[in-house]
């Protein structure tokens, strides 16, 4: 695994902002971190970028842990947080290359890592320009570029669409789907779960300090039953619709109306599609549409949180 969360606890006096929290991250996946405020996501990522310390427990990336190797977790990881400062006066260029030789790296690398990073981010044109002139979406691309500086093979971001508008979140996904297609490992914390979803292979749900669920998706979806709405548009009768609804196993809060039917179905894709042959096998029923739409990741973080605050 390339990030391993081992029974991660952190207090502060007699508050407990996480409470043993454990999950892991395969190689070059894109994990999702959601919760509401407070719930201890942004506490776990700075003891992941080994600005904080845990209280008990460990973190390792890549095998090294966030206590006992941090300089080597720091080599390896990127961290992008919520919020960042900046000097005054100063360009993105000069902002790129003061990261760079924080780094160490030396001039004729840090120059053509600074150039390569500033076309992959589409900063190349901007260099010269005041990094406090920079639009919000800009200064996101700024962020990250300081955070790739270093070629990290893990990427943490804290937030990274927060304040983005929609031209620019789509940008800045291309972006990760493009970093996470060379192999780099992401953990990414947001609150915009619709797009989340389309970035992530997995995710874990932590509310007050404690995780609730962690793993793909879809098989969180199968965990917790999760249904599938269907609405089948037909012309004709409506009566035989709703009988032959009724009888199929796992359909579910039939709703029939002149020209449409809605229910829940509790079934797999098999079972789903056998459903459709038999309503279509019936003479009496034609059917015009077949849709369905299951649960959603925001769906799925309402069914699973109560909206509790520590």
């Amino acid at each position: 695994m390339m990030i391993r969360v081992n029974n991660l606890t952190k207090r502060f006096g007699n508050f407990t902002a996480v409470d043993d929290v454990s999950f892991e991250i395969p190689q070059g996946e894109v994990f999702g971190f959601v919760g509401p405020n407070g719930a201890g996501k942004t506490t776990t990522m700075r003891i992941m970028a080994t600005i904080d310390e845990p209280t008990s427990g460990d973190i390792f990336i890549d095998g090294y842990s966030v206590i006992d190797d941090p300089e080597q977790v720091r080599r390896i990881m990127g961290f992008m947080p919520d919020q960042y400062e900046t000097y005054p006066n100063m360009t993105v260029w000069e902002f790129m290359d003061f990261y760079a030789r924080a780094y160490g790296i030396r001039r004729r690398e840090r120059l053509k890592r600074l150039n390569a990073i500033m076309e992959f981010t589409a900063l190349d044109k901007l260099a010269e320009k005041e990094v406090n002139a920079l639009s919000k979406g800009m200064r996101q691309r700024l962020c990250l570029g300081k955070t790739l500086i270093h070629d990290p093979k893990v990427i943490v971001m804290d937030e990274p669409a927060a304040g983005l508008d929609p031209r620019a979140r789509i940008e800045f996904r291309e972006l990760v789907d493009t970093l996470a297609g060379q192999g780099k490992t992401f953990l990414i914390s947001s609150h915009i779960l619709t797009e989340l979803e389309e970035m992530v292979d997995g995710v874990a749900i932590i509310e007050q300090g404690q995780i609730l669920k962690t793993g793909g998706i879809a098989g969180i979806r199968q965990e917790l039953q999760s249904f599938t709405e269907i609405v089948a548009a037909f012309i004709g009768d409506p009566a035989p619709v709703e009988r032959s609804l009724l009888e199929f196993p796992k359909v579910e809060r039939v709703v029939v109306t002149d020209h449409t039917a809605r229910f829940v179905f509790n079934g797999d894709a098999e079972e789903r599609a056998a459903l459709l042959k038999k309503l279509c096998a019936d003479d009496r029923i034609k059917i015009t549409e077949f849709t369905g739409k299951v649960q959603d990741l925001e769906e799925i973080f309402m069914k699973i949180t109560d909206g509790k605050v520590q």
